[in-house]
This record gives C-alpha cells, structure tokens and sequence, in this order.
C-alpha cells in the first residue's frame, strides 16, 4: 500500500460561540479537489478527549485494509 496522509485540524473554542461548520477544502497534484468532513466533539477536557479516541479508532475501521 502507498504512503498515506491523515489530514486533520484541531482548535478549541467557547460551545457558545460556535454557530456552524463546514467541510474543508484539500487540492490535490491532479488538479482536483477533496473534502473533509469536519467534526464537533464538545465537553471538557476528558470528555473531549475521549470522544476523538473513539472517533479515531472508528475512523480506521472503515480502512480495514491498512
């Protein structure tokens, strides 16, 4: 299998500040375009953190072949 890349980004904000979120952009050598979802986990710290653990490991569930 090629050499992969998890493209991903983190930032914490105040939950009552957030109003949406949309999906980013990735350009590819090709010319075309990829997107990524981006996700919302809220929370303090632990449960934070253990809501990306799990996203995490469901995530390359669906990559059985890695």
């Amino acid at each position: 299998m090629a050499d992969l890349v998890l493209v991903y980004g983190m930032r914490l904000l105040p939950a009552d500040e957030v109003v949406s979120v949309g999906e980013a952009r990735v350009e590819l050598k090709s010319g075309k375009d990829a997107h990524v979802t981006m996700h919302v986990l809220e929370g303090d710290r632990e449960r934070i953190e253990a809501q990306l653990r799990l996203s995490i490991e469901a995530f390359f569930d669906f990559y059985p072949e890695i």
